[in-house]
């Protein structure tokens, strides 16, 4: 113990310049509102843990490898709390300022937190976030705090998004189809889903690189599935070797300073049979009558009642795979999730200008049935004043998308 007498539990030090994906003015406006949120509460300071609502709120997108990070809000201070590991990169990448924790001492990371939210009795936390190992040091170490969960307030808070959101959002859906593109010309029997996949994605990357250069590049990916693969929409790229009458489906994530963007299309390589063609068509009626659906004033639940009706009649809603759309902004496959604004019959959240969704109809179809795989589209719209944009270049349907063998 004596040999780290001289070694700090945490520290600050300031390296480089800051370098941020939105206006100073942007994260004031995010922390005004957090602010809001606790004072309502009577909440003097509050310790975000997760990815996403650390870097809403500070800017930085932490890498976690088995590490706590944090971002300390008070009434006058924003403070990222980030592990020795990744020197002052944290600092460049916040608003505000940061604490360093050290590992010479086991629990550095709460002394930290400890710190910073001083003697405030009720401390903010987000409950769906914080293990409960991490709660029990919590108490051990700031005992006789009351704890309150901001989680469902600030999701809220993210669900309506900024003229400065929207752009990024935007810059993601064009760099989507910039990969889809590229995925495209890639398509041809015995290439590889890898192949494909890689094509997809080095071209968003490089892309991102050019037209955002001062941005973190990384975290953009491609799924590209293919024959009995389509049946999942998350299912992990294979070394198949695609052939005549393939079934294909096409997913590009370009991610641009932690902002998750996506283009989904089924496609076929050569002519699809009469039963694949026909439950191709269907999901694409399906996609096309969610995209009028989408405005403001309608519900989530709403819109999925009128699609799950669609299905009804064509005898397809037992194929139905999952909810029809989510929320953009603060999003990846890792982390972050704007649960009250997904398209599914459980939430009624009411379409408001400023927020942002997909429609993504998936039907997915068994092997051994006509027509077996998973089909499904994806674009992104913007809910306006009085309507939703469509955001989505990239063509969908059996006129765009069936490639010559």
């Amino acid at each position: 113990m004596e040999q780290h007498a001289s070694r700090p539990d945490f520290f600050s030090r300031h390296d480089g310049e800051k370098s941020l994906p939105f206006s100073n003015a942007e994260y004031k406006r995010r922390l005004t509102a957090l602010r809001h949120i606790m004072a309502e509460q009577d909440i003097g300071a509050t310790v975000l843990t997760s990815m996403h609502n650390v870097a809403y709120y500070s800017g930085f997108l932490y890498c976690s490898f088995g590490r706590p990070y944090a971002c300390v809000v008070t009434a006058d201070a924003c403070t990222v709390v980030s592990a020795n590991i990744d020197g002052s990169q944290p600092w460049r990448r916040s608003v505000s300022d940061c604490v360093i924790y050290t590992d010479w001492r086991r629990d550095n990371y709460w002394r930290a937190v400890k710190q910073l939210v001083g003697n405030h009795k009720r401390l903010g936390i987000e409950a769906d976030h914080l293990t409960l190992a991490g709660r029990a040091t919590l108490e051990t170490l700031l005992a006789s705090r009351d704890l309150v969960d901001v989680a469902p307030a600030t999701m809220s808070a993210r669900m309506i998004k900024s003229d400065e959101e929207i752009a990024l959002i935007r810059e993601g859906a064009r760099v989507a189809d910039h990969g889809g593109e590229a995925i495209r010309q890639a398509i041809a029997a015995g290439v590889r889903e890898i192949d494909v996949a890689i094509a997809g994605r080095d071209a968003m990357e490089l892309e991102i690189a050019r037209s955002h250069p001062n941005s973190e590049l990384r975290d953009s990916w491609v799924w590209f599935q293919s024959g009995l693969n389509t049946d999942g929409a998350h299912n992990p790229v294979t070394t198949r070797a695609l052939q005549h009458g393939d079934i294909l489906s096409m997913n590009t994530f370009p991610m641009i300073s932690g902002y998750y963007t996506a283009l989904e299309r089924t496609l076929f390589l050569g002519q699809p049979d009469a039963p694949s063609l026909a439950l191709w068509e269907a999901n694409v009626e399906a996609h096309e009558l969610g995209l009028s659906l989408i405005r403001p004033g309608v519900s989530c639940s709403s819109i999925c009642d009128e699609l799950n009706r669609f299905l009804i009649e064509k005898d397809l809603l037992q194929y139905r795979s999952f909810g029809y759309g989510h929320s953009f902004g603060v999003l990846s496959h890792y982390y972050g999730r704007e649960a009250g604004l997904e398209l599914r019959e459980d939430i009624d959240t009411v379409l408001e200008p400023g927020m942002v969704v997909s429609m993504e109809p998936m039907l997915w179809v068994p092997q051994g049935t006509p027509g077996a795989g998973g089909y499904r589209e994806h674009d992104i719209l913007v809910v306006g004043e009085n309507d939703a944009e469509n955001i989505t270049g990239f063509p969908f349907g059996p006129d765009a998308n069936i490639v010559d063998a």
